[in-house]
């Protein structure tokens, strides 16, 4: 359970990154056009120092920028969430593997016990 909702949140996370940089990023892009609103109201708040209430907008290289940080962060969050998948994996055939030789571990000493009780009492009889 916790490898599969940490996995549901990087995913999350990584859909959140790919709607709101690299879906605009890449809107700019192709649209070639820089320093314009793309969509009523999408601007570049925080961008180097601009607050809230003021409008600046991305030039070509800060979406550029922009798009190639969006790109790495969901790449490095896919390989988290392959890293989990695969952690969930070994752990589940590690459980398997005990429970087997657990198993195993149970039937020796119930067949070892059978034959001291048999030979028991074969000395009991004889």
């Amino acid at each position: 359970m916790l490898f599969d909702g940490a996995s549901l949140v990087l995913y999350m996370c990584g859909f959140v990154v790919y709607m709101a940089n690299i879906v605009k990023g890449l809107r700019v892009v192709s649209g070639g056009k820089y320093d314009v609103k793309l969509v009523e109201g999408e601007v570049a708040v925080g961008a180097r120092g601009v607050t809230g209430g003021e409008e600046k907008l991305l030039g070509r290289d800060d979406s550029l920028k922009v798009l190639a940080a969006s790109n790495t962060i969901l790449a490095l969050v896919l390989v988290g969430v392959l890293v989990l998948q695969t952690g969930q994996w070994y752990a589940e055939r590690k459980q398997t593997q005990e429970i087997e030789q657990i198993r195993k571990d149970k039937t020796a000493a119930n067949k070892a016990n059978g034959s001291t009780q048999r030979a028991a009492s074969a000395k009991k009889k004889a």
